[in-house]
């Protein structure tokens, strides 16, 4: 039994000997500085702008069309629901936009 316990004492002595590993720096895990990210950022997008397939201007144009013609047909339906609903609202209330004029002036006037 004593033979094992000297054993021991040798491997712990071993073990004491070994320089002591200092912990690695945790570079690998640290992000970069932010500006040095926002140049990776930026590089990044100008060189895939460069691989980018852009439509010639005259395709371009008639998309532009068709989007303005959307929105002014969109722009009109809703004023007309917009005007019929005002219309319904004053049929049925009784409510006259004249009246309502005065009324704010009057309101304005007299605090």
């Amino acid at each position: 039994m004593a033979k094992s316990t000297d054993k021991t004492t040798e491997t712990e002595g071993k073990r004491d000997k070994e320089p002591e590993k200092k912990p690695k720096k945790q570079d690998k895990n640290k992000k970069p500085n932010l500006f040095v990210r926002m140049g990776r950022k930026l590089k990044e997008t100008f060189s895939e702008l460069k691989r980018v397939s852009w439509p010639s201007f005259g395709k371009a144009l008639k998309a532009t069309g068709v989007v303005l013609v959307i929105v002014l047909i969109f722009t009109v339906v809703v004023t007309g629901v917009n005007f019929g609903f005002g219309k319904l609202l004053e049929l049925i209330t009784k409510w006259d936009s004249k009246d309502s004029a005065v009324a704010l002036l009057h309101f304005i006037t007299r605090g």
